[in-house]
């Protein structure tokens, strides 16, 4: 064969085998999505930024959806461990139940979890800089801020007496009301625990209770049940004329007194970026958990004037924001 004839085929076998692998069409990563229910801001948030980071739906990645719509820590874990069982590339999670259950079924799939917990304390990582394992993101510090959130009430509340703090029934083992009782006890404000069931929550028994028992200030603990409740014990919180002070923003927006809390939305979007890194190859246990930066602290002034509530100009001047 002519030198001039086989050099010119192969430059074109190369040039034809160049041009297929580049049109071979891209691995599609699979995500696994877990928000306590459907319409939880947090999931546009979540696809918004990891559109941004350069994925898109059905062209570079899948996300399965789950949302308990909070029915209770039994379905958060099941629904935990079926997406464990598609294994999927990732996996994004708040809720500790769901949390939990995941690292029990799966040493292999990776975790990307924005926790209200103590993610160390609860024993989901080794530690913050190392967490080791599978699981790695953001801690919210819900539970850092107890003390906080009563100090804030006592301003509010001057003749604070007594604080209850609304929960679902089991929430109770998993010790979140510590950080609350410390902080009570220095305050010298007594405290009861009012607890709803997760399956079938009946509120209005529960204001009753604490009414009987002489609260004077509601906190819910936040939870699924408790986010999907949010408007309905604003409610109630007002027909019984108790101030309430909840532990995630936006609260105020249906009917809470006040809230503080870190920014939910800010942690979805940095768990968006550990995401990437994962599926760009990083390992979970070699990301160090990040810890949330950014509080706000919001008030409802319609809700304070409906339970005949006075806010101190003091405290209004350090709200973040104000609803007249």
């Amino acid at each position: 064969m002519n030198p001039k004839l086989f050099w010119l085929i192969t430059v074109l076998l190369l040039a034809l085998t160049h041009r297929a692998e580049t049109q071979q069409p891209p691995t599609i990563k699979k995500i696994g999505y877990m928000a306590s229910f459907s319409t939880d801001p947090a999931r546009q948030v979540f696809v918004q930024r990891i559109k941004e980071l350069g994925y898109v739906e059905r062209k570079n990645i899948t996300i399965q959806y789950r949302f308990p719509e909070g029915k209770g820590p039994a379905v958060e874990a099941e629904q935990a461990r079926e997406l464990v069982r598609l294994n999927l590339d990732v996996l994004v999670l708040s809720a500790y139940p769901s949390i939990r259950a995941a690292k029990e079924a799966t040493k292999k799939i990776p975790i990307v979890m924005v926790s209200a917990n103590d993610p160390v304390a609860y024993g989901l990582i080794n530690s913050l800089s190392h967490p080791g394992g599978n699981i790695t993101g953001v801690s919210i510090l819900a539970r850092e801020l107890s003390g906080k959130r009563l100090e804030l009430l006592l301003e509010i509340v001057p003749n604070l007496s007594c604080v209850g703090f609304l929960l679902p029934t089991g929430m109770i083992d998993q010790d979140v009301l510590k950080p609350y009782e410390a902080a009570a006890r220095v305050l010298k404000i007594e405290h009861r625990a009012v607890e709803i069931r997760s399956d079938s929550p009946d509120l209005p028994p529960a204001f009753d209770a604490a009414i009987k028992a002489r609260v004077n200030a509601m906190i819910p603990i936040r939870s699924g049940t408790i986010n999907v409740l949010t408007a309905r014990i604003a409610e109630l919180a007002i027909k019984n004329r108790l101030p309430t002070m909840f532990e995630r923003i936006g609260a105020v927006d249906h009917g809470g007194l006040v809230s503080y809390s870190a920014d939910d939305l800010e942690g979805v979007r940095r768990a968006a970026v550990y995401v990437d890194k994962i599926l760009k190859g990083a390992k979970p246990a070699d990301l160090p958990v990040e810890q949330s930066t950014k509080f706000r602290f919001e008030i409802n002034l319609k809700t304070a004037n409906r339970i005949g509530l006075t806010i101190p100009q003091k405290v209004l001047a350090r709200a973040d924001r104000v609803i007249k």
